[in-house]
């Protein structure tokens, strides 16, 4: 898994690519978050307003929109995403 993430003026984008298979476990590790359920070990989650997730070609796409007031610390996301990176390969016994 490879991922970029790009800050703009509501909050993150994150492209993931070189997924390898692990797309399902990617998306529905990254629903988690989306309802609120997220076990990455950061309280971004807490400044999210919305997590919108598209399935773009076998790659991924996540919207990150912050809350009012709020600003996401793309260093925070950036561990997030190592955190489920480590835990999907873990899963596999990767």
């Amino acid at each position: 898994m490879k991922y970029k993430i790009e800050k703009n003026e509501h909050g993150l984008d994150i492209s993931v690519t070189d997924v390898k298979g692990k797309k399902d476990e990617l998306i529905e590790a990254f629903q988690e978050c989306q309802g609120g359920r997220c076990s990455c070990p950061t309280e971004e989650y807490k400044k999210l307003n919305s997590l919108d997730i598209e399935d773009n070609s076998g790659n991924i796409k996540l919207s990150l929109r912050s809350k009012d007031g709020s600003n996401i610390d793309k260093d925070e996301i950036n561990k997030c995403l190592e955190f489920t990176k480590k835990r999907i390969a873990q899963k596999d016994g990767g």
